[in-house]
């Protein structure tokens, strides 16, 4: 199997994975490399993944998968000295019904249910609920990371959205730019990194490949689209006028603790 190149080693059984260091943030301040990164599960990851991972000295894995996800998927592999997070983004339910129409259902039901517009605007609208229903859980995850929780690796199933997200958030929170952010979270689209959807029962190595229609019709629900973070965006600035009282209201992170977060973060 094609491993997914990582500097100068190769993960095989992790998808979209990246140390979000290197971006610019306000001040000529950068985001320190080697203290953050992002990907996919972790639960399929080989001997020599682990290996790489245990490599980086983390402290926390953030997994935001939901109880259902984590069935399908399988639970993270156990890294030594590291404290594993469970904080799920999602409701179960919802993966559940969702994967079940993917993994199962007919190519008609798929074409009735996952239409274009349909699809996006549950993309959009999924965001727009982790930022009005998920404060105590973004909260937490700054709150650790200012708090001595570094180096840290966030992840979901795909390292896309509820892990874009709260990458989103952490990098608001130190202030990256929007559309920093927003560059950033597109990377997600390049083709080593998208997630492997199979059809049919789930081993480590897959289902059946996809049709090409059911890849068409579940792209936009795999995709990384600008849409989807700009309607988070959106939804802070609707909620709470902007990120700063999103932050301190919303999240209750004070002032103390973002500075705690720009310290440990950031450099230059």
């Amino acid at each position: 199997m094609t491993g997914q190149q990582t500097g100068d080693s190769a993960l095989v059984g992790i998808r979209n994975f990246r140390d979000v260091g290197g971006l610019p943030a306000a001040g000529g301040a950068r985001v320190r490399h080697g203290v953050l990164y992002r990907s996919g599960h972790l639960a399929h990851a080989t001997e020599a993944d682990r290996a790489f991972l245990s490599g980086l000295g983390l402290r926390t894995v953030f997994d935001f998968r939901n109880a259902t996800d984590q069935a399908l998927e399988g639970l993270d592999v156990e890294l030594p000295g590291v404290r594993n997070v469970n904080l799920p983004l999602n409701d179960p339910a919802d993966g559940a019904e969702f994967w079940a129409l993917v993994r199962d259902g007919s190519l008609e039901r798929l074409r009735a249910e996952l239409t274009e517009e349909r699809t996006v605007r549950r993309m959009i609208e999924s965001y727009r609920e982790m930022v009005l229903h998920r404060n105590a859980e973004h909260g937490e995850v700054l709150r650790t990371l200012s708090g001595g929780g570094l180096p840290a690796l966030v992840h979901c199933s795909a390292g896309k959205d509820r892990a874009g997200l709260t990458v989103a958030v952490t990098l608001l929170a130190v202030g990256v730019a929007r559309e920093t952010i927003l560059a950033d979270y597109l990377e997600s689209n390049a083709p080593h990194r998208r997630y492997r959807v199979r059809r049919g029962p789930e081993t480590e190595g897959g289902g059946a490949e996809l049709h090409p229609e059911v890849a068409r019709l579940l792209a936009p629900l795999f995709d990384a689209r600008a849409e989807y973070i700009l309607a988070a965006f959106d939804q802070i600035d609707a909620t709470w006028g902007g990120t700063e009282r999103y932050l301190s209201e919303g999240l209750g992170v004070t002032a103390a603790e973002r500075e705690g977060l720009r310290a440990a973060l950031l450099t230059g």
